[in-house]
């Protein structure tokens, strides 16, 4: 469903955008070089493009609300940060110099060997 819902999201922002960069603008702009007669008059086609940008607008914001409650929902009520540290590892003050290197009756060296 989520996926359904991005794609959607993902479309309507493509679409906004390309419809804001067609409509004209007061002091020219990508719409200025479409002159010319067409099937509408130019009033028409602004308002057509206005209304058809709020239509698209409102979609927009209500597929992120959307997107923002279904990942809400999923959400395990957990914080981000809990996620980065692992709750079954608790450290010891034991554990405390465990930054250090190894001693030496820790481990033997590790030599190399010729062949």
């Amino acid at each position: 469903m989520q996926n359904v819902v991005l794609i959607i999201h993902l479309l309507l922002a493509v679409s906004l955008i390309g419809l804001v960069l067609l409509q004209r603008s007061e002091g020219g702009g990508l719409g200025v070089g479409g002159g010319g007669g067409g099937a509408m008059s130019g009033r028409a086609a602004a308002t057509a493009l206005t209304k058809l940008t709020w239509v698209l607008a409102v979609a927009f914001i209500c597929t992120s609300l959307g997107l923002t409650i279904i990942q809400a929902q999923k959400a395990s009520g957990g914080s981000v940060l809990d996620q980065l540290v692992p709750s079954t590892t608790q450290s010891s003050p034991a554990d405390a110099g465990s930054l250090l290197p190894p001693s030496s009756k820790d481990a033997e060296p590790l030599l190399p060997v010729a062949d």
